[in-house]
């Protein structure tokens, strides 16, 4: 069992499925460094200074400054400005995703060169073999 196990983990798609996550995990981090840091500060600019992050409605009674003290306070809020942020950090995501898929397939086709030509195969006997073979036999009747 414990060799099945080794020879489990020891084969090429577990391995390159464990460094997949990890980079994908520092991967997420970054993407999520570049649209808090740079995309959503340009994104306020455009919009007023308004943070979307921070954007919610409360369901409940009461007023809060800000969406951290009306979850703090335990009140139902509707926070449909992280929902925003989600879709805009998976749309990043996708299109870096998209983009070094494109770039990895472009570089391994480039690898791999031309595809080799098959070599031609005989199409058989031409029209002018036949008639000759036709023609020799007819004489040896």
């Amino acid at each position: 069992m414990i060799n099945e196990f080794k020879d489990f983990i020891a084969k090429g798609n577990v391995m390159d499925m464990a460094v997949g996550i990890i980079i994908g995990a520092a991967f997420t981090a970054i993407v999520g460094s570049l649209v808090a840091d740079l995309i959503n500060p340009i994104i306020s600019l455009f919009m007023g200074g308004i943070d979307f992050a921070g954007q919610y409605v409360l369901l409940g009674e009461g007023s809060f400054a800000s969406i951290t003290e009306a979850e703090e306070a335990g009140a139902a809020v509707f926070a449909w400005g992280r929902f925003v942020m989600a879709v805009i950090n998976f749309l990043i995501i996708a299109f870096v995703v998209f983009l070094l898929v494109k770039a990895v397939n472009r570089a391994k086709s480039m690898t791999e060169g031309p595809e080799e030509e098959a070599p031609e195969e005989p199409a058989g006997p031409t029209e002018i073999d036949l008639l000759v073979e036709i023609r020799d036999s007819l004489k040896k009747q």
